[in-house]
């Protein structure tokens, strides 16, 4: 992994000054260019005029919420988008990669792992900026289909391409990666969450219904993606 200049924007949007404070001193002596405010007021814009690189949102501001500006943002921004969130919203972190998240971080959070998800980040967002190239290392190509490893672009037969969030790109790498195997939900929750997750957590089955999107699947007979009612999930597309 190539090292992320530190001319990279970071955007702090959190009502708490104190939590604010902490997150803006951190970055800034790891080298990082950021900005900070407390309210969310023509977010959109303010992360486009200031070529904002990554955000750091949290889910519970005054006014328009961290999920509702989620929304805004992933409509017109591939910005890197991390939700702050608290313990007990395991509601609000499904929808949150619904809307199109990149990755989560509770409180109380340690500076120094939010600082690695920070980076780890801003490294894909930056390099999936780049023109996409033909089949890298740990890429896949399934029926006119690519996925490119190195940027998390998901390119169709027509060149049309899409950058997964992260827990997008790791929950079909796992499946690809095990071409005509079920797969239990618990595989899945530890092949796409590097932290703590609870057996009532759903993001995989969300997570899931954007990808058979993303691969055009109708999800009432999906092609790509099948459910093994009652075991987990398996792929089932033909690798070339």
């Amino acid at each position: 992994m190539s090292n992320i200049p530190t001319s990279s924007h970071i955007l702090i949007v959190e009502d708490d000054f104190a939590s604010r404070s902490l997150l803006t001193s951190y970055f800034e002596k790891e080298g990082y260019r950021v900005s900070e405010t407390e309210q969310a007021d023509e977010l959109v814009e303010k992360v486009e005029r200031e070529q904002i690189n990554l955000v750091l949102l949290d889910i519970n501001l005054p006014g328009k919420d961290g999920l509702t500006l989620t929304r805004e943002l992933r409509a017109v921004s591939k910005v890197g988008i991390i939700l702050v969130t608290s313990k007990d919203d395991d509601i609000d972190r499904i929808v949150g990669l619904e809307l199109g998240a990149d990755d989560y971080v509770t409180k109380p959070f340690n500076p120094r792992e939010l600082l690695v998800r920070a980076k780890n980040l801003l490294w894909r967002v930056q390099d999936g900026r780049q023109p996409a190239t033909v089949s890298q290392p740990n890429s896949w190509r399934f029926e006119g289909w690519l996925l490119d490893g190195s940027k998390r672009l998901l390119i169709a037969p027509d060149q049309q391409s899409d950058r997964l969030p992260e827990g997008e790109f790791k929950l079909l790498s796992a499946l690809i990666g095990h071409p005509g195997q079920v797969l239990s939900r618990d595989q899945l929750m530890d092949a796409i969450h590097d932290r703590e997750w609870t057996p009532n957590d759903r993001s995989v089955d969300v997570l899931i219904g954007r990808l058979r999107r993303k691969l055009r699947d109708n999800p009432a007979d999906p092609h790509f993606i099948l459910t093994a009612h009652g075991a987990g999930y398996m792929f089932a597309g033909m690798l070339e």
